[in-house]
């Protein structure tokens, strides 16, 4: 039987809008904040050659810079300000949660609170202006060293690597005001909408391969048909839960005594879609690294053909890559679902509050059994994401069928759409409870 609240939540109308300032506010806030990003997608950084950019684009397809041109929506091959996208952010964030995982330092500026946790997200920024810097330099170096700049030089490199880290700042503001201001995560948000912004011209040059006899009818209406399971899976998925009963003491009520029972949901996919963007972004950072720095070795015999060698073993839908990728979707799937979730906290609240689980004792049993649960719920959402990730990608390659088709990309538009539509549809219940609480006060005015 549904409660009162998932009754309240299924009578929700487009109706309440109109309602809905304060809701309304936010989705503008959010939306205009978006069509800035995808503005900026398109300011190229200063002294670029489009001739020169446009051959370069054309010579680099297929490989890393598509994968990094997919989160950074178009952004990269257009030399935008903003081509880096938000990925040294992410990257930074990774570093910085790994450390207080290791660091009792940095763990107990953790548990300070929101003090605690400005100065961490402050130690990321720092993070992010490093980053920035470093994957700066070698962009404006590959720039130059394939032709798509006016006037090589110094002066360039510096005004393309300032340019490049205020452009990067920037999306990362915009992304925490979106945060604070809009609907949604904003960075989630940010790479979501560089993901969608290129779909449309995808799936046109899918659906004009067919037309023209480029590619197979059938193996057409197969990608289709694959894309469309793909999404109602993984939709599926992310709303599977594994729900642990919790009881509460009896109390007093006007027909006895009555226990309270409530039930705790734990996602199968608790990291949600954290760790396929995480892993990627650490494998961005070594890939853009030696392919950028295979073109300034092209003069040294051993030096460069192993940076060669290591380039090819970790292009984007080889073996190494996609064996790298998967290993660092199971490894961020626990590490993350250890961040959001803490057994050890959980049974103390239980405890301190009276609930307990039939048949467990409370305590320390409490908090082994809520290890095991997670521990093996932790393995199915992770087999799930490396499948949803690594076959696709797979067959990507294999079939030649564009990138932005692929499934991490499906992944986190589908994932963040969810995530969205549930906060916008949180709001609105929220909006409505405060409506019942108003009329129930004026009845109760009128009474007295």
């Amino acid at each position: 039987m549904a409660s009162a609240a998932e009754q309240m939540a299924n009578s929700i109308s487009l109706a309440k809008f109109a309602q809905a300032t304060d809701l309304r506010k936010r989705l503008w806030f959010t939306i205009g904040a978006l069509i800035v990003f995808r503005f900026l997608s398109y300011v190229p950084l200063p002294g670029i050659d489009p001739t020169g950019l446009a051959a370069l684009a054309n010579r680099t397809t297929g490989g890393i810079i598509d994968l990094f041109n997919n989160f950074s929506g178009g952004a990269l091959k257009r030399a935008s300000i903003v081509a880096l996208g938000i990925t040294p952010y992410i990257t930074a964030s990774i570093v910085v949660q790994l450390a207080t995982s290791l660091s009792p330092t940095l763990n107990s500026i953790k548990k300070e609170g929101e003090s605690g946790r400005k100065r961490l997200n402050q130690y990321t920024r720092y993070g992010t202006v490093a980053l920035t810097l470093i994957q700066g330099w070698f962009f404006a170096v590959q720039l130059e060293g394939n032709g798509a700049v006016v006037d090589p030089g110094l002066l360039f490199r510096v005004a393309a690597v300032i340019s490049l880290l205020g452009g990067t700042m920037f999306l990362m503001w915009l992304g925490e005001q979106i945060t604070s201001r809009g609907i949604g995560n904003g960075v989630s948000l940010i790479i979501m909408a560089g993901i969608v912004a290129n779909l449309p011209t995808t799936l046109f040059n899918l659906f004009q391969q067919g037309r023209t006899g480029e590619m197979d009818g059938f193996k057409l209406s197969g990608i289709v048909v694959a894309v469309v399971a793909l999404i109602l899976f993984i939709c599926f998925m992310e709303r599977a839960q594994r729900r642990i009963i919790i009881q509460y003491p009896k109390r007093q009520t006007r027909t006895g005594m009555q226990a309270d029972r409530s039930h705790l949901p734990l996602k199968i996919n608790t990291a949600g879609v954290i760790p396929p963007i995480f892993a990627s972004s650490l494998l961005l950072l070594p890939l853009t690294i030696t392919q950028f720095a295979t073109n300034l070795t092209k003069g040294d015999t051993w030096y460069s053909e192993a940076l060669i060698t290591l380039n090819q073993y970790l292009q984007h839908g080889s073996l190494l890559y996609l064996a790298l990728y998967g290993l660092g979707i199971v490894f961020f799937s626990f590490f993350y679902t250890a961040v959001v979730f803490n057994p050890e906290e959980t049974a103390e609240n239980l405890k301190r509050h009276g609930g307990f689980i039939p048949g467990i004792r409370p305590g320390k049993n409490t908090e082994v059994y809520f290890d095991y649960v997670l521990t093996r719920i932790t393995v199915l959402g992770a087999a799930y994401l490396a499948i949803i990730c690594l076959v696709p990608e797979y067959l990507v390659s294999a079939l030649g069928i564009p990138f932005y088709l692929g499934g991490t990309s499906l992944l986190i538009v589908v994932n963040v759409t969810m995530d969205t539509v549930t906060q916008i549809q949180s709001h609105l219940l929220a909006h409505q409870y405060g409506d019942l609480i108003k009329k129930a006060k004026l009845k109760g005015g009128r009474l007295r």
